[in-house]
């Protein structure tokens, strides 16, 4: 049997006891883009193959709403009540509706619930599922709260990548929007076996958001904003990707004991088809033990995890008692975190 918290023994133990997703509106085909797609070399890149499908936020739904809907099967499945008691809400949002504050305390009100610790956190990137967990972890078990709700909104996808310049460049049909949440409980029913999440400074500048000219984002004027890549910063990401993605997974899979190849269930972010290939395969993993939704989905930037994890479940493929490993990195390396829970969810 793997102990729960084996590098914090004399701490209490915390689970992960469910999780949801929302994906809104209608699967969006490629063709959308294809009618407006130039001549890019770039497209030839394999960070930028499409996915078969991605879903796209509508203009006036808010990270919020799709937080509430994203806990409506908790509700359902745990009662209102319990969601509403809830001690501790993490949020993360790809795309803030509000610039100058986090959408923490509306989606609290939308919930009845009133935390004692509600925090909104920006960076983790695509790996903020992870990080909101060892969040959500520490304030558990150092405090006397019991219950934590996290929620990973991935909202640009339709906002930013439709715009009329920018739909037509190479990365636009990869994301998609979506979101999922998680349900932490101070218990064993469900345990968090170990939690790794490291962060790499030195490439905190190598991804950038820029309008495509000299136009702050927040400034009036013409360009569209959007995330610029570089051929040379592809290049480098994608080796870090590589790396960051199975160093973190197998650092948890040390401390727990358990060999990569014997993992149950690997579940990461979705960026794109290869990466997902190398990292199972740096596991010596199966592919069918690393479930894909880049396909239906697109790239759900951190919204990928629990959203898969959740259609795993929904789907009866995760046994209980398995160990599920999530892995993932943010941005252009400059943060990974990877997590092993003992499953046990409901569904």
């Amino acid at each position: 049997m793997i102990p729960a918290n084996p590098d914090a023994p004399g701490l209490p133990s915390v689970s992960l006891v469910d999780v949801a997703s929302y994906l809104p509106g209608e699967p969006v085909g490629t063709e959308y883009f294809t009618q407006f797609s130039r001549s890019d070399r770039m497209a030839k890149n394999v960070m930028f193959r499409s996915p078969k499908a991605r879903h796209h936020v509508g203009r006036d739904e808010t990270a919020v709403d799709m937080v509430e809907r994203a806990v409506a099967p908790l509700i359902e499945r745990h009662g209102a009540q319990f969601i509403s008691d809830i001690d501790v809400l993490i949020t993360h949002t790809q795309l803030p509706t509000n610039p100058v504050m986090g959408c923490g305390p509306e989606v609290a009100r939308r919930l009845g619930a009133r935390p004692d610790f509600v925090y909104d956190v920006h960076n983790g990137g695509c790996a903020a599922f992870v990080h909101m967990m060892s969040m959500a972890r520490m304030v558990l078990q150092t405090t006397s709260a019991r219950t934590a709700l996290i929620a990973a909104t991935q909202n640009c996808a339709g906002p930013v990548f439709t715009q009329p310049d920018i739909r037509k460049l190479a990365q636009a049909p990869v994301p998609g929007d979506g979101c999922g949440v998680g349900l932490l409980v101070k218990d064993d029913s469900a345990p968090i076996l170990d939690i790794e999440c490291r962060t790499y400074p030195e490439f905190a500048g190598d991804m950038e958001f820029s309008t495509n000219g000299d136009r702050k984002y927040w400034e009036p004027g013409e360009g569209q904003g959007c995330v610029s890549f570089t051929e040379s910063k592809i290049t480098k990401v994608f080796a870090r990707g590589n790396r960051l993605v199975p160093e973190v997974a197998l650092a948890v899979c040390d401390r727990i004991g358990v060999k990569g190849r014997d993992i149950d269930t690997f579940v990461t972010n979705q960026p794109n088809r290869l990466f997902l290939r190398n990292w199972h395969d740096a596991l010596e993993l199966p592919a069918e033990r690393h479930p894909d939704t880049f396909d239906r989905c697109g790239n759900l930037f951190a919204a990928g995890i629990p959203v898969t994890l959740d259609m795993e479940n929904r789907a009866g493929r995760l046994r209980n008692g398995s160990v599920v490993l999530m892995s993932a990195f943010a941005h252009a390396g400059d943060f990974a975190g990877a997590a092993a829970i003992r499953w046990g969810a409901a569904r």
